[in-house]
């Protein structure tokens, strides 16, 4: 359990301002790494150059470089970063996405696989990707892409959190910090669901489904490092108890704080409860 004092409460209440890179950066004295700015852009932009420079400095030295991605809005500028860049050698890069829902048509604009398509793969020249597909039987599914996942080690993760502190698709209710699998199928809970509305991915609860694919815990959290992005007021909830609440899988989000290379990108109305 983390339990923050008094003084490290002081601590996090400094700032820094740089407003070159419109950062509000709050120090603490453990090993936390987070990075608060003043809007989405910004953040993502930050957290962008961020991953570039980690991916540049593993390309240096491995001859393939494997990250994980979340599809999600608040990944939208830290993409549109990553796109532009030029020093980036995608070629050698193997991509997985982190969960997929299950019922959804073919090709569906909502699907992750088509989100990741649109805002990454479609704009870089990157030719090895591996996208959950859950039209294939579910069950082979979930043994022939964990078998790839575990190939080798994870590099890099790139994640945000959900309104309900949860990290891929592991919610409250089925999230487990020692998880025995690399990926199962979850349903989803009404919050998580909610939040597919409130990020405009969905017209109305109905229309979002109920079950999906996820990674577990346990292969996220085994990376070497990860960035995590997280934007808007309806997550300062979740960044609050993620910061500042006990580890716990009530808010699943909080296994972060204890990873050593896990650095957080939000923007003020995430952290606005802290």
């Amino acid at each position: 359990m983390i339990k923050i004092s008094i003084f490290e409460k002081d601590i996090l209440n400094t700032i820094i301002h740089l407003s070159r890179k419109n950062l509000i950066q709050y120090m603490s004295n453990t090993h936390l790494n987070i990075n608060i700015y003043s809007d989405k852009i910004s953040t993502g932009n930050a957290a962008g150059e961020a991953i570039e420079n980690c991916i540049l400095k593993l390309q240096a030295t491995q001859s393939m470089v494997r990250i994980i991605f979340a599809a999600a809005p608040s990944q939208d500028s830290m993409f549109s970063y990553l796109t532009k860049s030029e020093r980036i050698d995608w070629n050698k890069i193997t991509a997985f996405n982190m969960d997929e829902y299950i019922g959804l048509e073919s090709g569906s604009e909502a699907l992750f696989s088509s989100y990741l398509e649109r805002n990454l793969f479609s704009r870089v020249t990157i030719t090895h990707k591996n996208l959950i597909n859950p039209e294939h039987n579910i069950s082979e599914e979930l043994i022939n892409y964990s078998k790839l996942l575990l190939e080798a080690p994870i590099d890099i993760v790139c994640l945000g959190i959900g309104e309900n502190g949860h990290i891929a698709f592991n919610d409250p209710p089925v999230a487990d910090f020692n998880d025995p699998e690399t990926m199962k199928v979850v349903l989803l809970d009404e919050k998580c669901r909610v939040q597919q509305v409130n990020d405009g991915c969905f017209e109305t609860i109905n229309d979002v489904p109920k079950q999906a694919v996820t990674l577990t815990i346990p292969p996220l959290f085994k990376a070497n490092y990860l960035f995590c992005v997280v934007l808007g007021v309806n997550k300062s909830e979740a960044v609050k108890n993620t910061i500042t609440g006990p580890v716990s899988t009530l808010c699943p989000a909080s296994i972060l704080t204890t990873h050593v290379n896990c650095k957080f990108y939000f923007d003020t109305a995430a952290y606005s409860k802290i």
